[in-house]
């Protein structure tokens, strides 16, 4: 089956394992252009990248839609398995939980379990089997609280509180701080705030300071000409060599 491009002639290929009933097909349709962002609108966002001739590469490679899970939950739960660790121990949290308690299919690949899978294992299995540390008590705090539907973590996605409500709300999430929540706000299509961590400071010192060490402050004052648009000019101002190398 294809997901197409809106307004463009090109498509996106699902291969399937069996068939599907239309129901099934309108989900993956939809899950697919939640996934890449196919139908955020970022006209506005690139216009004001061709008033800034270091970032008119934005608009003319059409960058920015940066890639997001299926659910809230999902980008939540493994928004948490970034903080404060390495990303080879992010991928270790993660593939434990999926090779543990996601669905598996005729082709051996699993699903990202959902907060019901999650919410029957005790905390003990996120010490030891997800190797989570400290993290395990979030994690399965968060799981309970989703399956028991005491939180709707999918609301945000169209959510009806200013950006700072939303952080606020957000941050009652045990295990998400500023930084979990700046990044969340992202993949929902919220970009106000920078969710600054070690990886942007030390890439904007090389890309934009010269090599130089930079308070947050002066980080700030420099993509605050982008207003609600600063952490996506952000993002790509600093993932820009990736685009490049390939």
């Amino acid at each position: 089956m294809t997901v197409l491009l809106k307004g463009k002639k090109r498509a996106v290929t699902v291969s399937l394992s069996r068939q599907v009933g239309p129901t099934d097909k309108a989900k993956i349709v939809r899950d697919v252009r939640h996934i890449l962002r196919l139908d955020d609108d970022l006209d506005q966002f690139y216009q004001l990248m061709t008033t800034e001739p270091e970032f008119t590469w934005i608009p003319d490679q059409g960058a920015g839609r940066m890639l997001r899970s299926p659910t809230v939950y999902e980008d939540l739960v493994k928004m948490i398995c970034t903080t404060n660790c390495s990303w080879s121990l992010t991928l270790k949290m993660v593939s434990g939980i999926v090779e543990n308690l996601g669905r598996a299919g005729k082709d051996g690949r699993r699903t990202f379990p959902t907060p019901q899978a999650m919410a029957l294992m005790p905390v003990k299995f996120y010490t030891d089997e997800v190797r989570s540390g400290y993290r395990a008590a979030y994690l399965k705090e968060l799981a309970d609280r989703v399956a028991a539907r005491e939180l709707d973590v999918e609301a945000w996605l169209n959510s009806p509180l200013s950006t700072a409500e939303l952080i606020k709300e957000m941050k009652r999430v045990k295990g998400v701080g500023d930084y979990a929540a700046e990044n969340l706000l992202k993949l929902i299509g919220r970009y106000d705030g920078l969710a600054l961590d070690s990886w942007t400071r030390a890439k904007f010192f090389k890309v934009r300071n010269q090599g130089r060490k930079a308070t947050d402050k002066k980080i700030a004052r420099y993509y605050s000409r982008f207003k609600e648009w600063r952490g996506l000019a952000l993002w790509c101002d600093m993932t820009r060599d990736w685009l490049e190398t390939k």
